[in-house]
């Protein structure tokens, strides 16, 4: 179940997101997506949890004659990706995904990426995205498979159970890494109207530049934050530090490298 704070990418986090998370993480899936968007050829395409616009940008720079409208319920990710990327063809609109502000058959194409794992009503959100599809239009977007194959992730999940035993932060296990069910989502896809649903697993490596970065990304640069600050006020620098050399025993001390696995899904009508 996806908690309201899980949501939350304010204050310092949208920096030390694209910082950290994005070059780690999302790259990579960006640009996935954005081949299999341009595939598609789409003359409006509308972005739902664009965040801090990895994946604006590398639409942009794959279909140029495209008209992109990219969304976020967090207006401070919204600010953030306006500072990276400004061209003709993109608009940057607030908006929540389950309650779009736009008109029944806008867009020919809805593209997010790892945002549907924090829609509070999965169904809604997928019913959403059909109504403002127009005939013919594709649903794109990628969730993450189970934490067992995303070694970073894992590995930050099983150093916080050791650092807070009686209480640990169940944030990533929960939200980001808790959607992972290929049969439910499409269940949820089918139960919004869609009728022609793909999916596909793509490996791509997360890689950074050490541990101590992949651990900043997650625990300080991602809603894990307040968690660890709920749990040790103050802590936070000390429990990214403590994670980071878990992470570095197993990974090494230097740039790491570590597996990661995401499950895409196209939906038609």
């Amino acid at each position: 179940m996806v908690e309201r704070n899980d949501r939350a990418f304010t204050g310092s986090i949208p920096a030390l997101y694209e910082r950290y998370m994005v070059p780690l993480l999302f790259q990579p899936y960006a640009e996935d997506l954005a081949a299999r968007a341009k595939a598609l050829a789409p003359r409006r395409l509308l972005e739902v949890a664009a965040g801090t616009g990895v994946v604006t940008r590398a639409l942009a720079a794959a279909l140029p004659a495209t008209a992109i409208t990219a969304t976020d319920l967090n207006e401070a990710m919204l600010d953030f990706a306006i500072t990276k990327l400004t061209a003709h063809h993109v608009t940057y609109r607030p908006a929540d995904a389950q309650a779009l502000p736009f008109p029944d058959a806008s867009f020919d194409l809805v593209a997010c990426q790892f945002g549907v794992m924090f829609f509070p009503d999965r169904v809604k959100g997928f019913r959403e995205a059909r109504r403002v599809l127009a005939p013919g239009g594709r649903y794109l977007f990628n969730v993450w498979a189970d934490l067992g194959a995303n070694d970073f992730a894992e590995a930050i999940t099983e150093a916080l159970e050791a650092r807070f035993p009686a209480n640990p932060p169940r944030f990533l296990m929960r939200t980001p890494y808790g959607h992972h069910n290929i049969e439910h989502i499409s269940r949820d896809l089918a139960a919004a109207g869609f009728t022609d649903i793909k999916v596909e697993s793509a490996d791509y490596p997360a890689r950074a530049a050490s541990a101590y970065d992949a651990t900043v990304g997650f625990c300080q640069g991602s809603p894990l934050r307040a968690e660890i600050e709920a749990r040790e006020h103050d802590g936070l620098e000390a429990v990214t530090a403590e994670v980071a050399e878990t992470l570095a025993q197993r990974f090494g001390r230097g740039p790491v490298e570590g597996r990661q696995r995401a499950h895409i899904f196209s939906a038609g009508f």
